[in-house]
């Protein structure tokens, strides 16, 4: 027998022709087009794309992708990647890993393995006839079978199918002919059997409901659709109905029904308050899947809403609200105290008794479900009992399938998806609480509706071929096959005798043009049927070329590589293939020939690099095509992103160096979690590397590197991981509740990487500080309850905040509140301050109590006060704020102050004596303020504390001035601490002399003042300023008087030394003379020369006249070294007596000056 086929697909081997959408149509033989398998499957391991019009057809660039994706990860056996890499050049410091963690790296994506299926169904010989020649009908598109419209909307039912010539097309409805021309509302879509019921003027939607099929003809048979049943949507109203309230006992199961109206499709059901406030649902209150709302046991609080039930219709998109109940709960304990809700014991803290479980649904111990193959099964089992009790899964015999079981609603269902054959089996859910547990049991059996074990396929044979079209399927029950012809039982078909039935096949022997048809396979049993439609097309046609000509194919080094050569022809040619005109036929070795004609290069070398000539040849003729093969280096990353830890804010930089064949374009782009990356303000993008500055918790996750040019691609990926602030924690709750503790318990949020090291918990209370919260303790971070301790009276509220090394975590919403009873205070106010704010006042200050020290309502504060030192009777008053001003007491008196705490409850401890002073005034001068000068470079100042500081001396203040003459300085202050009592002052020059002024301070300011001026310089120091004032009229006149006042003087002494040399003078008193004293023998003083030098001691002041340096000096002074008197009216009473022999007192007068000073005394 020999078998024609048509090998290949219009197009080239080196395009993507395809679109990814049209590949379930192209697989099941119903594409608008001829079906291109072989270019989808030229594209999986070959990475070579140089047709443009399809590639710019691909959307946004994702068959590109994937296709290329294809020929990199799924083209190469391990072993040949093994030899690979072994293989190709390594570059120094290229850290190139392990070619296995490689392929780990770059494994395919689920579809491409289904297209691979595809490409191999492809090489065994996927059958097209090309368009240009006659063939029969192909079904390409239809309605699903049960296709339910949108009632608003004009139906569209769907039949396209192509042949060559083009069929025609009529439908039936209900299995009798259906007339489009006579409805006109009906129409036909142009070269389509698509029908169009228009209801723009009128008409009901429900009239054309029914089962309608779709016939394509044409001269050479009929094509069948399905039978297509067509139902209009429908969202009945709810029925009107008053519902009467529900009374329940508090701790028993309840279920309120839903029992929506029958839609089509089947509403979703859900549940919401009158309010539109959807219904918490938990463990004990949840939605079964027929609607109904399950109670396990019902509290009071479950009367605080009302229940509505709620369906929501697919088409109309609308939803329809049942009357909502309302709930009446009968309570041994009347009050809802929220503090009970907690309680470890809630139900017998309530006074609810506690029962074993029991079953709400499904009922009793036993029950089955049927299932098809194929679809979801969904096991339901809700249960009553107090407390609440839980619901675990199981399966007799064995293990539920882990990979298609997932439980859902509180683990109260078991969904098992896909279900097959193997799921069949008893199930059982097990319901238990602390009474005790109770089991149903679910037997399931699995059902099928037909599925293809061999779907018959399009027949081209050549005249005088064999061949056989198959129709295998299997079900439960297991289906009945029934062959048409042109949409006829094959019965009634004229007799052919060439053709031979024998059950699920159909055998041809030495087949005739005559013998062209469409044949229907129909399979059924009673959950579903299976149509399909295979031609016979019997032809005689030279070998064709179906792909363009002298194609290029690049390719990459070492991979395998396929070179289609899509052609057709009956009888079935035999096709060869060359390299480089050379005349032996590649096959065998590192070259294999597929049935259909590709050519497959299982590793590209450099050397196989040339042209590639394929020859198809039958007994009418032959056909041969080109294709040049160009080899090109592969992209590799060869210095790849490594996985990193980094702490938030932080600089990070992945690196990805690429190398690449020169000849191709690379483009390297970037995937975060294996979507495109945006590269915004912080993330830097050079050819090497990724630079993201201030990494956020957002930037955590996988880096792909990814190199491609067009004919290939490599990727790299890390994991960056981000050490962020913990997420806060959640779900706190209140247990053990007692008088002076709690326990809180959270749920800890997620340590982003960085493990939690601290949780803060703290409380707010709404009486003394609503709104603001305060720490109340801290736990480590490895645990999640904690007891709190707790004061009385306080209306507590609680949040935790986690703590890591990054930081802390956004506090956790607030818990329940919880109030603490009442209790005299335990202690009292701190900080109590007695200070003066006046001279004649005290005020008493402390710190107020907060809420967690009041320990009851109406706190206040009982003040005491009294004199330290009169021990007198304590003064009290009664406040309720913070501060209390004592008056008219006297200045800076020392007070015993006490303050105590007191509220509704009673009194705090006795509270401890603090002293406090009431106000200060301005302190006295500073006593004792002495000025010395030691030297011309510095002057030393010291002085006593004030006899009466009138409060605490806080400082000194010292300013002080230069001055010479009418030259003034600039003022210099100087602060000193109360304790200080000396300064030196550095003088800025020996001549100029200083004012200062002293005075002390307290709180109130500056007191009295004391000012002290230098000592005058010495007479250098005149000397060296005479020049300055040495032009001052006010001083050539006083020069003038002193030198007239002179001379007169001289004329005196003139006048009394003609009369005589000595003085003598008598004293009232006689004393000792000391030996320095310079006198005669018999007493007298001898006035010589000496006596016109300055008196020792003086020195000249600045305007002239001689001042005394000592303010006690007097003429005593002067005298012959007794002691000088003077009288009461300020008068000299000293008397000068000279004892001098006259030869002694002449000598005198010849030798010794007469003193000006001696002169005056004598005139007086």
């Amino acid at each position: 027998m020999r078998r024609l086929a048509a090998i290949g697909a219009a197009g080239d081997a080196g395009e993507v022709a395809v679109p990814a959408a049209h590949g379930a149509d192209c697989a099941q033989g119903r594409s608008p087009s001829p079906c291109r398998l072989i270019d989808i499957c030229a594209a999986w391991d070959t990475g070579v794309f140089l047709s443009a019009a399809d590639w710019e057809g691909a959307p946004s660039g994702v068959a590109r992708r994937r296709l290329n994706e294809a020929e990199r990860l799924s083209s190469v056996r391990e072993a040949e990647l093994e030899r690979l890499e072994a293989a190709r050049p390594r570059w120094p410091g290229s850290g190139e890993r392990d070619p296995v963690l490689r392929m780990a790296r770059l494994q395919p994506p689920p579809w491409v393995h289904a297209v691979l299926l595809l490409c191999f169904l492809g090489l065994g010989g996927a059958i097209q006839i090309p368009m240009d020649l006659s063939q029969p009908p192909t079904i390409t598109k239809q309605s699903v079978k049960d296709h339910i419209v949108d009632p608003r909307d004009n139906i569209l039912i769907e039949c396209e199918a192509k042949g060559n010539p083009a069929p025609s097309f009529h439908w039936t409805r209900n299995s009798r002919f259906f007339n489009v021309a006579k409805d006109p509302r009906v129409s036909m879509r142009r070269r389509s059997g698509t029908l169009v019921i228009d209801f723009r003027s009128g008409g009901r939607p429900e009239e054309y409901e029914g089962e309608y099929q779709c016939f394509a003809r044409n001269k050479f048979g009929t094509a069948l659709s399905n039978r297509i049943r067509l139902q209009v949507s429908k969202s009945p109203l709810w029925p009107k109905e008053s519902l009467d309230p529900v009374v329940v006992q508090e701790g028993a199961p309840l279920t309120l029904q839903c029992n929506p109206p029958p839609g089509l499709p089947s509403p979703v059901i859900f549940w919401m308050s009158s309010s539109m406030e959807p219904i918490t649902q938990d463990k004990r209150v949840s939605q079964g899947h027929n609607g109904d709302l399950y109670f396990s046991n019902v509290m009071v609080q479950d009367m605080q809403t009302d229940y509505s039930c709620n369906a929501r219709f697919h088409f109309t998109h609308t939803i329809q609200q049942k009357n909502p109940f309302t709930l009446k709960v009968l309570t041994n304990h009347p009050y809802n105290d929220s503090s009970l809700r907690n309680h470890p014991d809630m139900y017998s803290a309530r006074g609810v008794a506690e029962r074993t479980p029991s079953f709400m649904y499904p009922q009793g111990t036993v029950s089955s479900q049927m299932v098809l193959r194929g679809t979801d099964l969904l096991l339901e089992c809700i249960a009553s009992g107090v407390p609440t009790p839980d619901i675990a899964w199981y399966k007799k015999g064995g293990d539920l399938p882990s990979d298609k079981a997932k439980f859902e609603n509180f683990n109260k269902a078991l969904r098992i998806t896909n279900v097959s054959e193997e799921d069949s089996g008893e199930y059982f859910c097990l319901a238990s609480n602390k009474m005790g547990s109770i089991r149903h049991t679910i037997s399931v059996r699995v059902k099928a509706a037909p599925y293809w074990l061999d779907e018959p396929k399009n027949l081209i044979l050549a005249p005088g071929e064999d061949g056989r079209l198959v129709c295998r399927a299997s079900g439960n029950p297991k289906p009945t096959v029934q062959w048409m012809v042109n949409g006829e039982p094959l019965q009634s078909a004229p007799p052919n005798p060439n053709r031979e039935v024998a059950g699920d096949t159909i055998i041809f022997r030495d087949t005739q043009i005559s013998s062209r048809a469409v044949y229907q396979c129909n399979t059924s049993n009673e959950h579903g049927y299976l149509l399909a439609n295979a031609f016979v097309s019997v032809l005689d046609v030279p070998p064709r070329m179906l792909s363009p000509r002298n194609q290029l194919i690049r390719v990459i080094l070492y991979n395998r590589t396929r070179l289609d050569c899509p052609f057709f022809g009956s009888p079935i040619p035999t096709l060869r293939w060359f390299k480089n005109g050379q005349g032996s036929n590649l096959d065998g070795g590192n070259y294999h020939v597929y049935e259909n004609g590709s050519l497959e290069i299982k590793m590209i070398r450099k050397e196989d690099q040339g042209i590639y000539t394929c020859v198809a040849t039958n007994i009418l003729g032959k056909a041969e095509n080109q294709v040049r093969l160009e080899v090109k280096d592969p992209t590799r990353i060869y210095r790849m992103p490594e996985d990193q830890i980094v702490k938030r804010g932080t600089t990070v930089q992945l690196e990805c160096r690429v190398k690449h064949d020169p000849s191709l374009k690379l483009t390297v782009s970037w995937l975060k979690d294996d979507e495109p990356l945006y590269i915004g303000n912080r993330m830097k993008k050079e050819d090497d590397s990724l630079t993201i500055f201030g990494v956020a918790e957002r930037d955590q996750g996988s880096y792909t590197c990814f190199a491609s040019t067009e004919l290939d691609q490599d990727l790299a990926k890390a994991y960056l991981t981000v050490l962020g602030r913990p997420d806060r924690p959640r779900d706190l709750e209140l247990t053990d509740l007692a008088e002076r503790s709690v326990r809180l318990t959270w749920i800890p949020g997620d340590d982003n990487n960085s493990p939690i090291t601290d949780y803060v918990v703290q409380f707010e209370e709404d009486q003394f500080q609503p709104g603001v919260w305060h720490d109340h303790s801290k736990f480590p971070g490895s645990v999640n309850s904690a007891v709190l301790r707790l004061s009385p009276y306080v209306n507590y509220q609680f949040r935790v905040i986690a703590v890591n090394e990054v930081g802390s975590s956004h506090p956790s919403l607030p818990s329940e509140r919880y109030r603490t009873s009442g209790a005299p205070p335990e202690s009292n106010p701190g900080d109590v301050r007695g200070e003066g704010t006046r001279k004649n006042n005290m005020e008493i200050t402390w710190t107020p109590m907060n809420a967690t020290s009041a320990f009851g309502p109406n706190l206040r504060y009982i003040v005491k006060w009294r004199r330290r030192e009169a021990r007198e009777t304590w003064n009290n008053v009664t406040v309720w704020g913070s501060r209390y001003v004592v008056g008219q007491t006297p200045v800076y008196v020392p007070y015993e102050i006490r303050v105590q705490a007191e509220n509704d409850f009673g009194k705090g401890p006795e509270p401890d004596t603090v002293i406090g002073y009431s106000g200060e005034d301005l302190p006295s001068a500073p006593r004792r303020f002495r000025v010395r000068q030691p030297n011309l470079e510095i002057i030393n100042l010291e002085w006593d504390h004030p006899e009466h500081p009138n409060g605490i001396l806080i400082g000194y203040s010292l300013r002080y001035m230069a001055f010479n003459g009418t030259k003034v300085g600039k003022q210099i202050v100087e602060n000193f601490s109360p304790n200080q009592t000396k300064f030196t002052v550095q003088r800025a020059d020996p001549v100029s002399r200083y004012r200062f002024t002293l005075s002390a301070r307290t709180q109130v300011g500056s007191g009295e003042a004391v000012t002290e001026e230098s000592p005058a310089p010495p007479n250098e120091a005149y000397t060296n300023n005479q020049a300055d004032i040495a032009t001052q009229g006010w001083f050539i006149g006083l020069m003038c008087a002193i030198a007239l006042l002179v001379l007169i003087l001289l004329i005196v002494c003139f006048i009394k030394r003609s009369r005589g040399g000595k003085y003598p003078v008598r004293e009232k008193k006689d004393v000792p003379l000391g030996p320095e004293d310079p006198k005669e023998e018999d007493g007298s003083f001898d006035y010589s020369d000496e006596d016109n030098k300055p008196l020792q001691g003086s020195q000249t002041s600045l305007d002239g006249t001689i001042k005394q340096q000592e303010s006690d000096d007097s003429l005593v002074d002067y005298g012959e070294g007794g002691e000088g008197q003077f009288n009461e009216d300020g008068s000299f009473i000293g008397q000068y007596t000279v004892k001098k022999d006259k030869e002694e007192t002449e000598g005198n007068e010849s030798s010794e000056a007469t003193s000006p000073v001696n002169a005056i005394y004598s005139l007086a």
